[in-house]
């Protein structure tokens, strides 16, 4: 295994997940929400990621969902555990087709490896149109 990708209606997710749509009036109904992506950094670049999408958004448009989205931490650019060659995946998502609502917000709570208890992280959503 070099990577891993999750996906599931948002109907099924947690409150965390649906309620800044809830609170926008969007129908979590309408959204196929992708969870976790990974890839060994060895395998980015070869179009494995582009696939983890592809595959997430056909499942999406399988079972009739209009819309693809996720959300992605909000870090400040200096933030200490940034790797120095770190290059944002902003124009991966826009060159697919979607657009950052930074309107939906939410926050997850996990610890960092430098920290010793889990602290809150800001994260906003992406959302694709699959009708577009």
């Amino acid at each position: 295994v070099v990577g891993a990708a999750t996906g599931t209606p948002m109907i099924g997710e947690t409150d965390e997940v649906r309620a800044p749509f809830l609170a926008a009036g969007r129908d979590p109904a309408e959204h196929f929400y992708f969870g976790e992506s990974v890839l060994l950094s060895e395998y980015r670049g070869r179009g494995i990621g582009v696939k983890f999408f592809e595959g997430r958004e056909a499942q999406a448009k399988k079972l009739g969902l209009r819309y693809a989205t996720f959300c992605a931490v909000e870090r400040v650019a200096d933030h200490p555990r940034r790797p120095t060659d770190y290059v944002p995946l902003d124009s991966f998502w826009t060159k697919r087709g979607y657009s950052h609502h930074p309107e939906l917000r939410t926050t997850f709570s996990w610890r960092d490896l430098d920290e010793a208890e889990e602290s809150p992280k800001p994260l906003s959503f992406w959302i694709w149109d699959l009708r577009s």
